[in-house]
């Protein structure tokens, strides 16, 4: 059965956002019964600055039965709440604590990546903001060490909303190139690029050339392994708008000429990738898991009734200082 399954997905790691909720044990049924092959989730709670100190019951059990289905890798998603980038300093103290704790929640997951947005300059000015964000990296990294089996840390771009760092490929380089120079170990650094932000920024992803072209940028400017995660959601904002607004799969404005070029190009065959589209906690990870594996085998997607429209979109905390 996971087997077919995998084949369903062109033999690619995709899955979707599990909620937590239910009890890990429930969850990781989930991810088999929606035909995942990979999983994300968030350690704790994404609107918070505590951090639990202790991992949940349950996650040896967890993380032997995705084992088990050979589901993976596991993300975790860090807190909504992290800004690296932003001018004041207690705030920006209180994100390297939290990703602290995140990668060494991480590891008890047997995560492989924790994903961060990448935060917002607060006035500061798109160069002092990645400045900022470099000296925080290496200083999560100092006080975590190296441990074996720590995740790594990998930042998502932005729709580019307000003074969000990250929207355009060429912060994507800068923060690279300021990392080196801040003596972060950058082989344990990566990027996430989510479609709906790539869209918000800009780029018309919908169109097959232009995700082609955005690869071969990302590729000869940053360098492939630099690429450790997709977010693979429609956007209900018009292009180039600087909104983030996740929509259910092929049922938005990338559209499923969009998706399925994401789905099916061969540059992305080994870059797992993440739903998080409308209505995760409502069935609807089924419905989206679905509508991959048919814009994979290229038959279309059925046409989704209009409660799937009304449904609660994804809110991000912009408490960013």
């Amino acid at each position: 059965m996971l087997a077919r399954r995998s084949a369903a997905l062109g033999g690619r790691r995709i899955g979707t956002h599990l909620p937590l909720g239910v009890g890990l044990a429930r969850a990781a049924e989930r991810a088999r019964v929606i035909g995942a092959t990979a999983v994300q989730v968030f350690a704790d709670n994404p609107t918070a600055w505590r951090r639990k100190p202790d991992a949940p019951a349950g996650i040896d059990a967890f993380r032997d039965r995705l084992a088990e289905l050979d589901i993976g890798p596991i993300a975790i998603h860090a807190s909504y709440l992290v800004n690296l980038c932003g001018r004041d300093d207690a705030f920006w103290q209180r994100s390297v604590d939290t990703l602290v704790a995140e990668l060494r929640m991480g590891e008890r997951y047997g995560a492989s990546f924790v994903n961060v947005h990448i935060g917002s300059h607060r006035g500061l000015g798109r160069a002092a903001g990645i400045g900022r964000l470099a000296t925080g990296l290496r200083e999560i990294q100092d006080r975590v060490g190296r441990a074996p089996h720590l995740p790594a840390l990998v930042l998502e771009n932005s729709a580019g909303t307000g003074d969000g760092v990250g929207c355009r490929l060429e912060d994507l380089t800068e923060i690279l190139e300021e990392a080196v120079r801040a003596g972060v170990d950058i082989e344990r650094v990566g990027f996430c690029l989510d479609t709906a932000h790539l869209w918000g920024a800009g780029y018309p992803v919908d169109d097959p050339d232009e995700v082609d072209r955005l690869l071969g940028r990302f590729d000869a400017e940053l360098g492939a392994g630099y690429l450790r995660m997709l977010h693979l959601n429609d956007s209900r904002a018009p292009l180039g708008s600087r909104r983030d607004r996740h929509e259910h799969i092929g049922a938005g404005l990338i559209g499923g000429r969009g998706m399925t070029a994401f789905l099916t190009h061969p540059r992305l065959a080994d870059v797992p990738a993440y739903l998080e589209t409308p209505g995760m906690d409502a069935g609807y990870d089924a419905v989206n898991m679905e509508r991959v594996r048919r814009l994979i085998a290229r038959s279309g997607s059925p046409r989704l009734l209009a409660a799937a429209f009304s449904l609660p979109r994804e809110r991000h905390a912009r408490k960013t200082r």
